[in-house]
C-alpha cells in the first residue's frame, strides 16, 4: 500500500514536470525587412536525402501558426511556389545562397513568375527533433488473473530549427532566426501505462513563428 502511494505521488511530481519545456530564441538581421498587405511570404523545408531531413509536421505547424492569430502573414503554399517555379526550386536545383539566387533571376521569366506569385520573402527552415537520452525501467505483466504495468522509463528530445530569410525583391539575405527547444517525456505505469509527452518540436515551431512575424513585419535596418 505505502509503496503504491509513493508511485501515485512520484507521477504527480512527474505530470507537474512533463509540461515543462524550456526554449530559446535567436535572431540576425542583416537587411531591412517589411511586407505590404499584397506580400507573401513561403516556407520551404530544406531536403537532405536522409533521416534528418526538416519534417514536413513542422512546416506544417510553422504555417498555421504564422498564417494565424495576432498579425498573420499572406503565405503561399510550398507545393502552388514550387510548382509555379518548376524546377528552379526543387530540393536538388534551388540556389544555396544570394549569389546562385542572382543567377537564377537572370533566367529567362523567372522574375516574372515571381512577381506573377507576389512572394516578397522566403524562409528556408533546417533542422529537426532528435532523441537524446533515455532511461528508466517500465515492465508489464499479463495473466489469467489480470495484469498491469509498474515502473517509470523516459526520454529526452531536442529540437533545433533554422529559418533563413531570402527577400526576392531585392535578392538579398535579410537574415535569420533559430529555435532550440528541450524536453522530457514520461511512460509511467502503475496498473495502466501513463504516457507524459513533452512536445519540444511544437514548443520550438511557435516560438519560431512569433519571432518569424516580428521579424518580417518590423521595419529595420
Amino acid at each position: 500500500m505505502n509503496l503504491t502511494v509513493r508511485m501515485l505521488a512520484a507521477l504527480c511530481v512527474i505530470a507537474i514536470l512533463s509540461g515543462c519545456v524550456s526554449s530559446r530564441i535567436e535572431q540576425s538581421r542583416t537587411a531591412r525587412t517589411g511586407m505590404s498587405s499584397e506580400d507573401a511570404l513561403v516556407i520551404l523545408g530544406r531536403a537532405s536525402y536522409n533521416d534528418r531531413e526538416t519534417e514536413a509536421s513542422f512546416t506544417e505547424c510553422l504555417n498555421e501558426a504564422v498564417g494565424e492569430g495576432r498579425d498573420p502573414l499572406r503565405l503561399v503554399s510550398e507545393i502552388e511556389f514550387k510548382d509555379l517555379m518548376y524546377p528552379w526550386f526543387e530540393p536538388r536545383t534551388a540556389p544555396a545562397n544570394v549569389d546562385e539566387l542572382v543567377k537564377l533571376f537572370a533566367q529567362p521569366g523567372v522574375r516574372d513568375q515571381i512577381e506573377a506569385s507576389q512572394v516578397r520573402y522566403i524562409a528556408w527552415i533546417n533542422g529537426d527533433t532528435i532523441t537524446t537520452g533515455k532511461g528508466g525501467s517500465l515492465a508489464c505483466t499479463l495473466s489469467t488473473v489480470g495484469g498491469g504495468c509498474f515502473g517509470v522509463s523516459f526520454w529526452e528530445q531536442d529540437a533545433s530549427y533554422e529559418a533563413s530569410i531570402w527577400d526576392l525583391e531585392n535578392m538579398t539575405s535579410a537574415g535569420a532566426i533559430s529555435a532550440d527547444a528541450t524536453g522530457t517525456s514520461y511512460l509511467a505505469g502503475v496498473i495502466l501505462p501513463i504516457p507524459l509527452v513533452a512536445r519540444p518540436g511544437n514548443a520550438a515551431c511557435k516560438a519560431l513563428a512569433t519571432q518569424l512575424k516580428e521579424f518580417l513585419l518590423t521595419e529595420e535596418s
